[in-house]
């Protein structure tokens, strides 16, 4: 058996469908394999769908602005074609929204089934603030102590690490650190994970 640790990215690649594999992989997970995630990461993926929404209103707003101005010219027939178009993407982009918020909730419905949640404890917190390997996202370095705990805590198992973060989660000091407690293998996309799991049967 397998311990595949996982992060907030994992969840957004899905809510943006970013990685079609990743959904698959929670679906079904497989027999070989036991996933844990920092409990973290579902505040922080909530966070980030926040951030998307907030987003794509501002898009909303400039098309809305758009259309205004584009009504006011009565006589040219682009104007009156790209004011079509907009609205039909103001459409578009309403839709976008409720995809991404329909996916974020169905993988963490998935999560609270399938998935083992690692839980924040003070000492964990005490450790990120004493040792900094991820200095540019303190959430990011939290959640790395999360992992690097767990990891610990099962010296015996296979641990493999799946992260499309490679800016913070791809550095050198926290490669070493993940080797250090036994993850030696990092993915940074799910079709190579997969791979790699079959290659094991």
């Amino acid at each position: 058996m397998a311990i595949l640790y996982i992060e907030t990215n994992f969840l957004m690649s899905i809510a943006t469908g970013h990685d079609p594999d990743a959904n698959n992989l929670l679906v079904s997970v497989p027999t070989s394999v036991s996933i844990a995630i920092p409990s973290i990461c579902c505040i922080e993926s909530l966070s980030a769908l926040e951030d998307e929404i907030k987003r794509r209103n501002r898009f909303l707003g400039e098309m809305e602005k758009q259309i205004s101005q584009l009504k006011r010219d009565k006589t040219s027939p682009s104007a009156q074609s790209l004011v079509f178009h907009l609205e039909q993407s103001l459409n578009e982009n309403e839709a976008l929204i409720n995809d991404i918020n329909a996916r974020l909730f169905a993988a963490l419905d998935l999560l609270a089934t399938k998935i083992e949640m690692i839980p924040l404890t003070a000492g964990i917190l005490q450790a990120s603030l004493n040792s900094i390997f991820i200095e540019e996202d303190p959430t990011d370095n939290l959640i790395l102590h999360c992992i690097l705990n767990h990891a610990h805590l099962h010296p015996n198992e296979v641990k493999v690490f799946l992260s499309n973060n490679t800016k913070e989660f791809g550095l050198p000091k926290v490669r070493d650190a993940l080797r250090e407690v036994g993850i030696t293998k990092y993915f940074s996309r799910t079709e190579d994970f997969l791979g790699w799991v079959q290659s094991q049967s």
